[in-house]
């Protein structure tokens, strides 16, 4: 592969949880281009498994989407390099209440890599003991308890195009069917 080279990186906004930049770019073919990036300090979901097999899941509004959506607890790691089991168990006590006794990487994703770098660890929770939410002064957050076919149904349904949540969900489905999946002699 012929080597892609930034020449410039310019700050356009400085935001809260994302800065914006325009980087310039030198195309192996010669040409100069422009492209966008988002610079995230990274992520840290949850899915929160019960001792009957249902997960919790939130239902909050998305501005970007003027809707609610069904999702997995997530949030923001507080600061570049904190642990984002650190942020996992933060984010499930604060929007659901539930504390966990032990916590598992499942899977990492980076959510939309055509621009952005922003990069979800996502953990199974169990031994689920429940408490009270925690939540930020801007958020308003309903918890509810879903079996996976019902959230897988509500996938294809396309009632649940979170992407951090279809990848969650999918991931742990597999995972937990090739943990009881019984080996061929």
């Amino acid at each position: 592969m012929e080597e892609i080279k930034r020449l410039k990186r310019d700050l356009v906004h400085k935001g809260n949880v994302i800065d914006f930049y325009e980087d310039t770019m030198q195309i192996p073919n010669g040409n100069i281009a422009k492209w966008d990036f988002i610079d995230h300090q990274g992520a840290a979901a949850v899915i929160a498994v019960r001792d009957d097999g249902k997960l919790i899941m939130v239902r909050q509004y998305r501005n970007a989407l003027e809707r609610y959506t069904l999702e997995i607890p997530a949030g923001c790691v507080d600061y570049k390099g904190e642990p984002t089991i650190e942020a996992a168990r933060r984010e499930l006590l604060e929007e659901t209440g539930y504390a966990a006794d032990s916590f598992e990487l499942l899977i990492s994703i980076y959510t939309t890599v055509a621009f952005c770098n922003e990069k979800i660890d996502i953990y199974v929770a169990r031994g689920l003991k429940s408490g009270q939410q925690d939540l930020d002064e801007d958020e308003y957050i309903n918890v509810e308890a879903h079996d996976v076919d019902s959230l897988c149904q509500k996938i294809f349904a396309c009632e649940i195009q979170d992407s951090k949540t279809v990848a969650a969900i999918m991931a742990y489905l597999a995972h937990t069917s090739l943990a009881t999946r019984t080996p061929r002699v």
